[in-house]
């Protein structure tokens, strides 16, 4: 396998931890480089610790690694937490004026960031993150017409004055990182691969909207409810009914109930809400009326850690039912034949 290189982004819930790796995850993608992306973060409004790692590279990626090539701390529990998963190559940005490095591995590379020198704090709360960005970039020997392109698409429902200071900031960043810090042994590829960025939510909603259904209703349960935004959406442009229902077990019999006047229905649910669905699992298995629900699955017995994923449902998918009910368990490893595979379940 070629070279991969990892980059994670973590801070406390509300820092803008999010925005910063979409972007990368496009550019990454606009490269033609594979990337998985994962999020740890808690089940909490704001504050808390969340930790965003972005893996790519010119081979699929199939797992996040055990190590990162470039570690981007907003604030202090993050450096605190997560310096030491760095080995010698690896560089970490950080905020000069507010985070303090501890003692880091030989060989790695610690880059200071002036944040209130290189722009107004008091305008751009989340200036350091930009900074950051086209640091990072610089680094990385990526050109900043790519960065500076994606910006403009990110705040693209925005004011031009806000694309425009966002550009100036990180265009500040990619500089002072160019003249200042030592850029990565290895550049980031480019391949002619065209690649989009999806997640396995996104994918397994468009699958159903492609494979004909025309009733979705769903209560919100993490980590299920990316295809309920998905639906909702585009709901008008696809012709498809969306109903947010008040429990699992009304979205269950909502969905069986469309099925039986004759269309395509599909719901989703997690490990908690499933369990929830059982009893009408067993009803449409005996009036023979199909349909689809989607299991994303969390973490943990009973309702479950809502933001962590696992495969503890795999059972109970499988044979939460009162009888031996013929029934289609499809279980996907990544978003792309996952899409593909549900878009036949569907049609089943």
């Amino acid at each position: 396998m070629r070279q991969s290189f990892a980059v994670a982004i973590g801070g406390a819930a509300g820092q803008g931890v999010a925005t910063p790796g979409d972007i990368f995850a496009k550019i990454f993608s606009r490269r033609g480089l594979h990337l998985n992306a994962y999020n740890a973060y808690q089940s909490i409004i704001r504050g808390g610790h969340t930790f965003l790692t972005v893996r790519t590279g010119p081979d699929p990626i199939t797992n996040m690694g055990d190590r990162l090539d470039l570690l981007i701390p907003l604030n202090q529990d993050t450096m605190d937490r997560h310096l030491g998963l760095l080995s010698s190559g690896a560089a970490c940005l950080y905020n000069a004026d507010q985070i303090h490095p501890g003692s880091p591995a030989a060989g790695v590379q610690l880059c200071p960031i002036p944040v209130s020198k290189l722009a107004d704090i008091t305008r751009n709360k989340v200036a350091q993150n930009t900074l950051a960005m086209g640091a990072a970039l610089s680094m990385m020997g990526v050109g900043f017409p790519a960065l500076e392109s994606v910006i403009a698409e990110q705040f693209r429902k925005k004011e031009k004055s806000i694309i425009d200071e966002n550009v100036s900031v990180a265009r500040a960043g990619y500089d002072y990182a160019t003249a200042n810090f030592k850029p990565f042994a290895w550049p980031l590829p480019m391949t002619e691969n065209k690649y989009a960025v999806l997640s396995g939510n996104t994918a397994l909603a468009m699958g159903g909207a492609a494979a004909g259904v025309k009733v979705y209703c769903a209560y919100p349960m993490s980590p299920s409810t990316g295809v309920l935004h998905w639906m909702a959406e585009h709901a008008r442009k696809a012709g498809i009914v969306v109903r947010q229902v008040e429990d699992e077990i009304g979205v269950i019999n909502t969905a069986i109930g469309a099925a039986h006047a004759g269309v395509r229905s599909m719901c989703a649910t997690s490990g908690g809400g499933f369990a929830l669905m059982t009893e009408g699992l067993g009803l449409s298995a005996q009036a023979e009326i199909p349909f689809v629900v989607i299991d994303c699955q969390r973490a943990g017995p009973s309702t479950g850690v809502p933001t962590k994923t696992e495969q503890g449902d795999q059972i109970p998918d499988d044979q939460e039912q009162h009888r031996a009910d013929a029934r289609v368990d499809e279980s996907r490893p990544s978003p792309e034949p996952g899409g593909l595979t549900h878009r036949r379940c569907v049609r089943r």
